[in-house]
């Protein structure tokens, strides 16, 4: 099995800031992606940025392309997102996801991103 590990959010200003972690641990596969999603009070669930571990390719929510970056470090099965100019819009739970090619879709437990004055 693999388990995910979040960690980075929290409360900031407008214009701050926040990067955010997930690590992979356990059975990784060699082979597989890792993403963010997000959900805001009151809304759907959606899509803000991937990243293949292995190539380094990434995708991105053209809302957020902008402000958003996604990486990883693949000898620690980790991935972050750095997010810039934040707005209180962004305010949303956070979830890693892992993306096994074969099994499916892993979701973290989430992770509280709150961008208010």
């Amino acid at each position: 099995q693999v388990q995910l590990a979040e960690s980075g959010g929290g409360l900031v200003q407008p214009g701050d800031s926040l990067r955010l972690s997930c690590e992979a641990s356990g059975r990784i596969a060699s082979i597989y992606s890792m993403g963010w999603f997000r959900q805001a009070p009151g809304k759907e669930r959606e899509f803000v940025a991937r990243i293949t571990m292995s190539a380094g390719s990434t995708f991105y929510a053209d809302s957020l392309k902008d402000r958003f970056i996604i990486s990883r470090d693949n000898a620690r099965s980790t991935m972050f997102l750095q997010m810039d100019s934040l707005k209180p819009e962004d305010t949303a739970v956070y979830y890693c996801t892992y993306i096994h090619p074969l099994r499916g879709t892993l979701w973290g437990q989430g992770t509280q991103v709150t961008v208010s004055s």
